[in-house]
């Protein structure tokens, strides 16, 4: 199966593995997100003999065994007797020390739940050879707090990571590598649901339609992900129900801290701040402030990152009974077809957006490149009332406000104009103001109009 996508990520680890030298790297993220499969076409990339070692919960001695058979498969020997993981670990610096040599460490935290003082004994092996071996070691892990805490300066591997990799969910961009067969339209639905995790990906079955592998793959009983995101959560949070119950909340478009406290039962505030800490440090859900009033508490909203996590929980966590009952093709029609179309995708469609104008940002390809993008929180004195403005990006020269349409009909001048007169009646002033639109434009472009179809987008 031909590997799609991480460019920089792969570019970043063949220059660290083609050092002639000792190297470390630390490379993490959340479950799924495609750790293992990155170091696997590194691996097949590079002329580098190597040892891939999935880190396994058990014992110390069963860890060592099977390292063991993969160091005599590599080398060509006998099954070496080691007695405990320091002489595995010795056995391969001293063997770098001849030829470059990688070793990888993949789910490295189940090393340190059953070796003590695990870090500390690469620590010294990594000290004792730096000077003599060319060992390419890198160490992976999906328990995001434990890997970031091998680069604090408290732990022994403090200051002996050389590159270091937080690989994140992949943008719309990407994803769509994946299913290239679809429209640009149902592109942006498929991201809507699957996300940017190449494991969701990989499972669309490209000889379907988008509604029929949203039913296959998340939204009928027995499907292939049904089960996918709640199996993740118990795997990582004790107190399942809490995850739930603000899951559900932040799904119903609750984003505020008190609304949540007072929609998801949960018991407490203390109990709220720890099952939220708990989500955003598994990237679960992100923390966002207006970039207007970032310092503000009270303007901070909570939002669901992961796109399958928030279908699942709009839709088939919150109808389960019924999707058990019903005919799939009924059930869809009835809970999610209407709600999908019109509300679901089009918020969707603005966080691709925002990826786009990263994109862009981050290439240079911008006339301004801007410092900040995301919400604006404003008081509208006509109204009386106050909200957010989902898209406004601040460079140099100031504001600019971007509103996204995923509509059939063009957008028009019309549409322009009132949009235009909504944001300078809430005081936000812009010098420029952007349209994405997913059926193109009848207005015209001016000098202060930004027009986006949905073509550009995803020409990259």
């Amino acid at each position: 199966m031909k590997f799609l996508g991480r460019e920089q990520e792969r570019e970043k680890l063949h220059r660290v593995l083609g050092k002639n030298c000792q190297t470390v790297s630390l490379i993490y993220g959340r479950r799924r997100v495609g750790k293992s499969e990155l170091i696997k076409q590194i691996l097949r990339e590079s002329d580098i003999p190597g040892i891939y070692y999935e880190c396994k919960q058990t014992t110390e001695l069963h860890n060592v065994d099977s390292l063991a058979v993969l160091i005599a498969g590599q080398f060509n020997l006998p099954k070496p007797a080691f007695e405990n993981m320091e002489e595995v670990l010795e056995f391969l610096f001293q063997r770098s020390c001849q030829e470059k040599l990688i070793i990888v460490l993949d789910e490295y935290s189940y090393l340190r739940d059953c070796i003590k003082g695990i870090d500390s004994i690469l620590q010294s092996l990594i000290d004792k050879y730096g000077d003599i071996s060319f060992i390419k070691l890198i160490l992976c892990g999906s328990y995001v707090d434990i890997m970031k805490s091998l680069l604090y300066n408290e732990n022994p591997l403090y200051g002996r990571v050389d590159v270091t990799i937080h690989l994140k969910p992949m943008d719309y961009f990407e994803s769509a590598l994946f299913y290239p067969e679809f429209s640009d339209d149902d592109k942006v639905r498929l991201y809507s649901v699957f996300g940017g995790i190449p494991y969701y990906n990989r499972l669309i079955d490209p000889t379907l339609t988008v509604r029929e592998n949203m039913i296959e793959l998340i939204a009928s009983p027995g499907a292939r992900l049904e089960n996918e995101v709640s199996m993740y959560l118990k795997s990582e949070i004790s107190r399942i129900i809490n995850a739930n119950e603000v899951f559900d909340a932040l799904s119903r478009g609750f984003s505020k801290y008190s609304d949540i406290l007072s929609q998801s039962h949960v018991s407490s505030g203390p109990a709220m701040v720890d099952v939220l800490d708990k989500l955003i440090r598994m990237e679960m859900v992100e923390k966002q402030a207006p970039i207007n009033d970032e310092n503000n508490r009270k303007k901070v909203g909570y939002y669901i990152l992961d796109n399958l996590s928030l279908f699942y929980y709009r839709y088939v966590f919150r109808y389960l009974s019924q999707m058990n009952v019903m005919e799939t093709e009924v059930f869809y029609d009835r809970y999610i077809r209407e709600d999908f179309e019109t509300k679901y995708v089009p918020h969707a469609f603005e966080t691709i957006c925002k990826q786009y104008l990263v994109r862009l940002n981050r290439r240079g390809l911008l006339e301004e490149p801007f410092e900040k993008i995301g919400k604006y929180y404003y008081d509208d004195p006509v109204g009386k009332r106050n909200g957010e403005f989902d898209i406004v990006t601040k460079d140099s020269k100031g504001y600019i406000f971007y509103e996204a349409k995923f509509r059939r009909e063009p957008v028009s001048e019309e549409m322009i104009r009132e949009e235009i007169g909504q944001v300078e009646n809430t005081g936000l002033c812009c010098y420029k103001y952007g349209f994405f639109s997913m059926s193109g434009f009848t207005a015209k472009e001016e000098e202060y109009l930004i027009l986006i179809t949905l073509k550009d987008v995803y020409a990259g």
